[in-house]
């Protein structure tokens, strides 16, 4: 269960992190101001849409630190992120023998095109 006065303390974190007032918040995450001022005030628990639209919009916002205040704020990035992931095309390391042979692209028409090394 959500600790609602918590909640509405990491919120105010998020806003003043990102020099937001209440106004312009709800419009980023695209909710009725009025949603906002209910929450803040503690007149209304928040619903899964909003958590979720809060964490969709800010990437640096982790679900278990909005939730119930453990990780950090701002998520640290992640070994996984996409700027770590090697490429497919990318040279292979000497340890991988692996290369690629051959690409299939399969469209919603159900035709298909094949590209080969």
């Amino acid at each position: 269960m959500i600790n609602s006065l918590e909640f509405t303390t990491r919120i105010k974190t998020l806003m003043d992190y990102h020099q937001l007032s209440a106004t312009l918040f709800a419009d980023k995450i695209g909710v009725q101001r009025s949603s906002i001022s209910h929450i803040l005030s503690g007149r209304n628990k928040p619903s899964l849409d909003f958590i979720l639209k809060i964490t969709s919009e800010f990437k640096d916002v982790d679900l278990y630190w909005l939730l119930n205040g453990t990780g950090c704020f701002p998520k640290e990035e992640s070994k996984n992120s996409p700027t770590s992931t090697p490429s497919l095309f990318s040279n292979p390391t000497e340890n991988e023998s692996k290369k690629i042979q051959r690409i299939v692209v399969f469209y919603n028409d159900g035709t298909f095109e094949e590209y080969k090394k």
